[in-house]
């Protein structure tokens, strides 16, 4: 699958790289560490954490006092305290599939915040009941999967969520303008990683593809959100959660595309 879509141009399959991101790397040691702490001064600098924190309470709705917030791939844990500060009443897992990052969030102030909590756990095979959230949030993380993790994480995050919200860069060679921006952040190991970054995203035909391809009835809408990120609000199909409630109550094996089989 080109991550612009199965009906990119040549010129789009050009600009993918299959280059990996020193973040990607952790055996390149200070190179790794570098690009992480200019990603997120980057992200503080550039007002990212507040729009993702935006989109994560527009996503669960006013309608709900206290909304259970899972955010996958946390890294820092910066995310977790913008939501906090705009839905005080939230109750919010933090994880990330590092056991270091896990450690480190664990041993920092969200460790001490009775209404986090913190754990390990791999997006695309998250170790959640069903319904377990009312949003689970992945940022900046998505271009870092292959198609068949972004499949995986489509399926598992609608799975335990009500709803799941995706954000990451948009894809347009024009956004490497931004690249020199970032070696001033985070120097030669965070342009390093932005060059690699932007031409890894997924365009939001690919995210719809996988979708359809995912093994589970996921639907998804995609937006362009200003600066420079693509939006992903993927949910499952009502007509899919009812049956899956009906079997389950009538001791019905659901299958993955909401069909049953007798038990």
């Amino acid at each position: 699958m080109p991550r612009g879509g199965p009906d990119a141009s040549w010129w789009d399959r050009r600009y993918e790289t299959r280059r990996e991101e020193y973040i990607d790397r952790p055996e390149t040691g200070a190179r790794c560490r570098q690009a992480l702490r200019g990603l997120d001064r980057f992200q503080r600098l550039s007002g990212g954490y507040r729009t993702y924190s935006r989109l994560a309470v527009a996503a669960v709705g006013d309608d709900v006092p206290r909304p259970r917030v899972l955010e996958l791939g946390a890294g820092h844990g910066r995310l977790a305290r913008h939501v906090l500060a705009r839905r005080p009443g939230a109750r919010v897992t933090v994880s990330d599939v590092n056991p270091l990052v896990v450690e480190a969030l664990r041993a920092g102030p969200l460790g001490r915040d009775r209404r986090i909590e913190i754990v390990r756990l791999d997006a695309t095979a998250i170790d959640r009941p069903d319904g377990a959230y009312d949003v689970a949030v992945l940022t900046t993380c998505l271009h870092h999967l292959p198609p068949s993790g972004v499949a995986a994480v489509l399926r598992e995050g609608t799975r335990v969520a009500r709803r799941l919200l995706v954000v990451d860069g948009w894809r347009n060679p024009l956004y490497l303008a931004a690249v020199p921006l970032m070696a001033l952040t985070g120097g030669w190991a965070q342009a390093h990683d932005g060059f690699v970054s932007l031409r890894r995203m997924y365009g939001a035909a690919a995210v719809h593809a996988l979708a359809e391809r995912c093994g589970a009835p996921v639907r998804v809408r995609t937006r362009f959100v200003p600066p420079a990120y693509l939006a992903v609000l993927a949910e499952r199909r009502a007509d899919s959660r009812r049956t899956s409630a009906v079997g389950r109550a009538s001791g019905e094996r659901v299958g993955p595309n909401g069909g049953g089989r007798a038990g």
